[in-house]
């Protein structure tokens, strides 16, 4: 989605596309102008030879597609109608309103948008004719009509939606990136294709029309909620907005063509009469949004909805649609590619995907089946489409591809439209709900259909309970919408050369990427990435962009062996040359003049005398003739050796000191902690960290245990024996002991391995419960400070503080509190004692790491304040078992005690004149507003600054800044770490959106949200969000995208995915938690989020799904999208978030790749317990193996696998993380969110 975004597109809507010919696109009522129509927009994402795999725009509602005109309302680039509305398909409208809410948490929360419908909206009797008007049927819908102006009927919602183009700007190859990349998915419809429901075919030329109203019966379906129970209407509010996509898109702006709008009659009827609807077209061009009068009973075939998504079971009338015959023959034939047969060349766009569609009624389930009910979510089409196209219409599946004349057109559409229509999708029992199939008779109440999630239908019992409207709801196709998988495989194949950073405003390659970086002036991407390489000129620009101005900045960061680390420049006791005004350390901004004997800053323009030991000539370029050998005249990441001068009080540091605090309370001993922590410490004091590899480690070790009291103990080497001295007035903390308290391992090591033996059995027989834990800090502190250097603690810990002590604690937790405007306050500290210790810590350079073992409540809003105030980190292993969780603790530990760290660090952010650092984020504490202070800073600690303008930029000198960190090194050493960066100023709004990174920007939007939840309402935190979303869009939708019809949605190309990774944000379990997720569980991932850089906050939010069935030696299989509906019973997939490894299991996976990964041929003997894979000597087991090892590796925490078998009660917590879905806590699936965005952004352009 470039910022222009119609350059791409081609030929409008109206127009055949060479690929489509159909009438489908025929403009609906003139048609979206050229620019949309075709979008072909990223055909590249596409190939346009290749349907594009899942994403055949049109597959997925081949009624859709015959909307596909209005769908060009969304242009195309996203057609977000309804369809995929997750299940709710059927109360579309109801569930307008309740995108919003849903997606806030309740619907009256959502403030944008329809107006909440705090109860469902009736559902319009599954009989009634859907008129247009009824289009809102549950009355929510009219918030969308809000938007658009007159209410609409659903139909004009729906088409609308699917209008909605995401056009991105001109549409790259990759374009809107719509296309679900093939490899990954099939078209959605292939999923469906399972039954060939040629009914679809016909009927989908109607669907456009019919959309709009979706049958009657599907209302009630629908009303059912996603989930499957009879959905409130204000679920239903969800869908509504996004009511079938196509409805909305056609409906919305323009008529369908005339083909198209023949079929809205018949899809309507429902039962019958695809074909002849077909001539209908006139009328629903006009009429779109009216039901046909002829179907007005949408309800008698309500199968439409249902099958529109056959994810759920079909709702009945899915059932109706009994996989007729599949007819697919039309639709893919249709495909035809110009010619626009009628009905069948409108579904013919579509058609390839309703080809495929025709899957059975059933079919529907499949994708409802996945999907646990609460979260119907997603239709199996996506799931299909993604990897595995459900095995059952294999015709029609193929079908996409075979459409040429489809593909060719269209898979520029796709991002064009995105609803576009698709053809019928196997999943889809049509269009819309009511026209499923055409001819179809009414549709029989579709077997429940299984709630299969994938595909493969394989039957869940959610899907089924299912109504089958609200499965049908579904009406945008997910592959006709952005997808992450197709972005990502895009970036992955056109970054082959290193990246080089000599180029000033050039954005690297996504942090999904591998690729090599060359220094050539700016700092890697590994150290920094900007949300925009552009930045606007003004402070107005950017405040009407509202696109955040921030840098993601991770100093210390570990780099590929293929790289070079920075190099160190020592200027002897001069130290490093600064600006004399503002400080900037010497960089390749610096401009020397007067033959070499001044120069002038970069930041600040002050002129500056060059020290004489410095001097050099200059060449004819005005460059000096040593600027090659010198790392700060060419790199852009490089360290200086710190003089006297920049050490604490003027005095070169003291080697770092490591303290082992452990908490020997009854709960540890008797949970086999204690006794794990000493086996493990014996080998770990030889992992010390050290600069030079060849040399011991120069940090010193010391040991405290406690519970009520704390044990201090002497190992000094002169010792036969360790001594315990007991300290147990804890109110007035101090060290008993100088001498033997700090020892250096090696001298020490057999009285150390003798304490270490020890103190399991002194403590072996405790009963003491209780523990404090402010005293166990400030021991550690008053160590640091006796031996006068900085360090780290490492606390043990396992229970609430409840022991007389200073920083005590009581049980705050209280769930009558979530949700309400008090919720906030469980997110403070509940004491301020803590906040004055972490005070102290960061003078000293004392950083604080806690490992956390809880079996209950333990407030870690409060304990955490110490590790997050001074750089450090929080692990936490709720209900830890020596067995399962041993191998997870251990591995974290290592790597803890191992890693690359600093000490006592400031690190400080410079900017050029007109830019400066307002924000920080991040585990770290701040006396003043510009020194950022960090007791420790390891290599996996990332900030994110934001920046703010207080002048003008100009486009000739562009904006730099440079991050410079203090820190003292492991071996005692002050060093001086420089990272520069430059980046280009642009006066014109279509540079600036030309040159974002969207993974960044939420990585500054989820640092920003989730500091938020302590001072405001989660609901109000959640609604900001979207709001800023929204603006964001908005103003490149009104001031760089070409003018087109307001029905479609128009993204910018490099941010096509903000909605959906936004949308992962808001259903966080911070901002919307499900009933089973702990208040300390929010507050640990909190504080986990705010240090993580790019690359982590991506697979957190948007984790990595990737089929296994097939490996291939150095390569990895191209993931899926995180739905449901790419998952096939007959697969396995690995899962990784960055904190969990899943490996998700099809009841039908065969039986040879049983025994190649478990050593067993049924699927009733896999352990589900297991943690970790048989090592079986087979190539298969040893390559899966690599990869977990690999992905382990990737990553600064140990992932714990966890084998998920389909339909087993651990399923629930692996479909969490299916973020394209409806959530359990509410959260709205992709689909319905970028429907609500659109309307928003509408709400917003009127």
């Amino acid at each position: 989605m470039n910022v222009n975004q119609h350059t791409p597109m081609a030929s409008p809507y109206g127009q055949p596309q060479p690929g489509y010919g159909q009438p489908s696109y025929a403009p609906q009522d003139g048609g979206y102008p050229g620019p949309y129509s075709p979008y072909n927009g990223p055909a590249s994402a596409h190939q346009p030879g290749v349907p594009p795999q899942g994403y055949s725009p049109f597959t997925s509602f081949p009624s859709k597609a015959v909307a596909a005109n209005p769908v060009s309302d969304l242009s195309s680039p996203l057609d977000l109608g309804p369809t995929r509305l997750p299940p709710t398909s059927a109360p579309p409208p109801a569930s307008a309103p309740q995108p919003y809410n849903q997606y806030t948490h309740s619907q009256g929360d959502m403030q944008n948008g329809p107006p909440p419908m705090t109860q469902a909206p009736p559902r319009p009797a599954a009989a009634q004719p859907y008129t247009q008007g009824h289009v809102n049927m549950s009355g929510s819908l009219p918030s969308y009509p809000q938007h658009y102006g007159p209410p609409p009927s659903m139909q004009q919602v729906t088409n609308q939606m699917t209008g909605m183009q995401i056009t991105p700007g001109p549409p790259t190859s990759a374009g809107p990136g719509y296309v679900p990349p093939h490899s990954s998915q099939p078209p959605l419809s292939t999923a469906y294709s399972a039954a060939a429901q040629p009914s679809y075919t016909q009927a989908p030329p109607p669907a456009s029309s019919a959309p709009t109203q979706p049958p009657p019966a599907s209302g009630p379906a629908a009303s059912q909620q996603y989930y499957g129970g009879p959905p409130p209407s204000s679920q239903q509010p969800f869908n509504s907005s996004l009511p079938p996509t196509s409805q909305q898109q056609f409906t919305s702006s323009v008529p369908p063509p005339p083909s198209q709008q023949s079929f809205p009659p018949s899809s309507f009827s429902g039962p019958a009469p695809p074909p002849t609807r077909p001539q209908g077209p006139p009328m629903s061009q006009s009429q779109p949004q009216m039901p046909f009068p002829s179907q007005p009973p949408f309800s008698a075939p309500p199968p439409v909805s249902q099958p529109g998504f056959a994810g759920g079971p079909p709702p009945p009338v899915q059932g109706s649609f009994p996989p007729q015959p599949t007819q697919p023959s039309s639709q893919p034939g249709s495909f035809p590619p110009p010619g626009p047969p009628p009905t069948s060349a409108t579904s013919g766009q579509y058609t390839t995907s309703m080809a495929q569609q025709p899957p059975p009624p059933t079919q529907p389930s499949p994708y409802h089946s996945g999907p646990p009910p609460p979260r119907v979510q997603m239709p199996p089409t996506s799931m299909g489409q993604s990897n595995h196209m459900p095995p059952g219409p294999p015709g029609p599946l193929q079908q996409p591809p075979a459409q040429p004349g489809m593909q060719t057109g269209f898979p520029p559409q796709q991002n064009g439209a995105f609803g576009q229509v698709r053809g019928p999708q196997p999943g889809y029992a049509g269009p819309y709900p009511g026209q499923p199939n055409y001819g179809a008779q009414a549709p029989a109440p579709a077997p429940s259909a299984q709630k299969r999630l994938d595909p493969d239908a394989i039957p869940s019992p959610q899907a089924s309970d299912m109504p089958a409207v609200q499965k049908s709801r579904h009406r945008i196709d997910p592959d006709a919408i952005p997808s992450p998988i197709q972005v990502i495989e895009d970036d992955k194949a056109k970054s082959t050369e290193p990246f080089t950073t000599g180029v000033r405003g050039q954005a690297p390659p996504l942090v999904t990427t591998n690729f090599q970086v060359k220094d050539q002036g700016n700092a890697s991407p590994r150290f920094i990435r900007c949300t925009a390489y552009n930045m606007p000129c003004t402070s107005d620009m950017a405040k009407q962009s509202q696109v955040p101005l921030a840098a993601v900045i991770k100093p210390l960061a570990t780099l590929p062996p293929d790289e070079t680390p920075p190099y160190m420049v020592d200027h002897g006791e001069a130290g490093p040359i600064r600006c004399n005004r503002c400080k900037a350390y010497m960089c390749p901004y610096m401009q020397f003049i007067e033959g070499g004997r001044r120069f002038q800053c970069g930041f600040c323009s002050c002129v500056t005398e060059v020290p004489p030991q410095y001097f050099q000539h200059l060449d004819h370029t005005g460059k000096r003739v040593d600027c090659y050998d010198r790392p700060e005249l060419s790199l852009g990441t490089y360290e200086f050796l710190a003089t006297v001068d920049y050490c604490k009080n003027n005095k070169l540091p003291q080697p770092p000191a490591f303290i082992f605090l452990i908490d020997v309370s009854y709960n540890a001993v008797k949970s086999g902690l204690v006794s794990l922590i000493c086996n493990e410490l014996k080998t770990l004091l030889d992992l010390l960290p050290r600069e030079n590899p060849e040399m011991d480690s120069v940090v010193r070790v010391g040991f405290v245990t406690y519970n009520k009291v704390l044990h201090f103990y002497n190992v000094k080497p002169t010792l036969a024996q360790p001594q315990m001295l007991v300290v147990s007035d804890v109110s007035d903390m101090f060290v008993p002991l100088l001498d033997g308290f700090l020892v250096n391992v090696n001298e020490s090591r057999q009285v150390i391995e003798s304490l270490l033996d020890q103190i399991p059995e002194m403590f072996a027989d405790t009963r003491e419960t209780e523990t404090v834990f402010g005293p166990v800090i400030q021991a550690g502190l008053e160590a640091l400070k006796a031996a006068d250097c900085a360090g780290k603690l490492f606390v043990f810990h396992t229970s609430l503080p409840i022991a007389e002590a200073p920083g005590k604690l009581k049980n705050r937790e209280d769930k009558k509190l979530i949700g309400t405007d008090k919720e906030k306050t469980l997110f403070q500290p509940q004491v301020g004692f803590y906040k004055d210790l972490a005070k102290d810590c960061v003078a000293q350079g004392c950083c604080v790491d806690l490992f956390l073992f809880p079996n209950q409540y333990v407030d870690l809003a409060t304990l955490g304040v110490v590790p997050v105030s001074t750089g450090g980190s929080i692990y936490k292993y709720t209900y830890f078992q020596a067995q399962a969780d041993q191998e997870r603790f251990l591995n974290d530990l290592r790597r803890d005690v191992q890693k690359q760290v600093g000490f006592d660090a400031v690190m400080r952010v410079r900017t050029s004149t007109g830019i400066r650092a307002t924000d920080f984020f991040g585990s770290f504490y701040m006396n003043n507003t510009t020194d950022v202070e960090l007791a420790g800073l390891d290599c996996d600690k990332a900030i994110t600054v934001e920046f703010k303008h207080d002048d003008k930029l100009s486009e000739e000198t562009g904006a730099l800044m440079q991050c410079a960190v203090l820190y003292t090194s492991c071996s005692g050493r002050r060093r001086l770490r420089i990272h520069n960066m430059a980046v280009n100023c642009c006066s014109q709004l279509a540079d600036l959106y030309r040159n974002c990174e969207t993974d960044t920007i939420i990585n500054y939007f989820a640092k920003y949200a989730f500091r938020g939840v302590a001072n405001n309402p989660t609901k109000a935190v959640r609604d900001t969000l979207v709001n800023q979303c929204a603006q964001i869009l908005a103003c490149y939708r009104k001031n760089c995208a070409s003018p087109s019809s307001a029905g479609q949605l128009i993204l910018p190309e490099c941010m096509k995915l903000l909605p959906v990774y936004l949308n992962c944000v808001l259903k966080s379990d911070v901002l919307m938690p499900g009933a089973d997720v702990s208040l300390d569980d929010r507050a640990y991932l909190k504080q986990l989020i705010s240090c993580m850089d790019v690359t982590e906050t991506h697979v957190f939010f948007y984790p990595r799904l990737l089929p296994v069935m097939k490996l291939e030696s150095g390569s990895l299989p191209v993931a899926v999208r995180d739905s449901e509906e790419r998952l096939s019973k007959g697969g396995v997939y690995l899962l990784e978030t960055g904190l969990h490894l899943f490996l998700w299991v099809g009841a039908s996976v065969q039986q040879e790749l049983l025994l190649n990964i478990f050593g067993t041929p049924s699927f009733s003997q896999i352990d589900p317990n297991l943690t970790s894979l048989p090592v079986l000597d087979n190539p298969f087991s040893q390559r899966l193996r690599e990869i977990i090892d690999s992905f382990r590796a990737q990553r600064s925490r140990y992932m714990k696998l966890m084998v998920v078998k389909q339909e087993d009660r651990s399923e629930l917590i692996f479909k969490h993380f299916l973020v394209e879905d409806k959530s359990a806590s509410g959260g709205a699936s992709y689909v319905d969110f970028l429907c609500h965005m659109h309307k928003e952004i509408r709400q917003l352009l009127s």
